[in-house]
């Protein structure tokens, strides 16, 4: 029989459960863009669906349309916060070719996200809203520089490189690039890939003279 005074109760029985945390405003609304962009890389937009993602995110459709109408709006915000997420690690090593080969490895080895992204285009996405895809690119980056374009933007300022050298073209030229591996092979570029992409076609256009126009 226990002594007057002590308690029998084992530690823990018989109190009272904390309240449990929800996730609520932009907490949540950022969770559930986290799993609507798991949910378009693993499955492609083709089969992407408001029920696939709820399912994934623990909740449930009533929760995705509140504050999305139908699945090309929430797949373009998932793509959308993706991208504002991914411009915030951009590489910063000091040196521009540094800084361009940790680009493009990063591009590389997220090969399936790639894919998923990729899916728009054979896909009715294009049809169902009517944008082409730069209209996609536009909105995705919302008004944000794209990440070479940071790189880029601070090699010039450390005297690497001349502004007035960096066409469009040449600019989107390694990504370009490796994209077009990446969707014709649909595996991981090798390094040696990404090295002669830098060395021997991009740092050399940078710096090569310019020609000049004949009179």
């Amino acid at each position: 029989m226990p002594s007057k005074g002590t308690s029998t109760e084992r530690p823990g029985l018989g109190r009272k459960p904390g309240p449990v945390t929800r996730r609520r405003g932009a907490q949540l609304e950022a969770a559930l863009l986290d799993a609507a962009w798991v949910e378009l890389t693993a499955v492609g937009y083709g089969a992407f669906t408001m029920e696939g993602v709820a399912a994934r995110a623990k909740t449930s459709r009533a929760v995705l349309y509140r504050r999305w109408p139908n699945r090309p709006e929430l797949a373009m915000a998932a793509i959308r916060q993706h991208t504002r997420l991914a411009a915030a690690d951009i590489p910063d090593t000091g040196m521009l070719r540094d800084d361009v080969l940790a680009l493009l490895r990063r591009v590389s080895a997220n090969v399936d996200e790639l894919a998923g992204v990729f899916s728009f285009l054979i896909a009715d996405y294009f049809d169902q809203t009517g944008l082409s895809p730069a209209d996609l690119r536009e909105r995705a980056l919302a008004g944000q520089p794209t990440a070479m374009q940071v790189v880029l933007d601070r090699a010039v300022a450390r005297g690497e490189i001349e502004a007035d050298r960096l066409s469009p073209r040449i600019a989107s030229l390694p990504l370009d690039l490796v994209r077009h591996d990446l969707i014709m092979n649909r595996s991981p570029v090798p390094d040696s890939g990404l090295i002669e992409i830098v060395d021997n076609l991009f740092l050399p256009l940078l710096r090569a003279k310019p020609r000049t126009e004949p009179r």
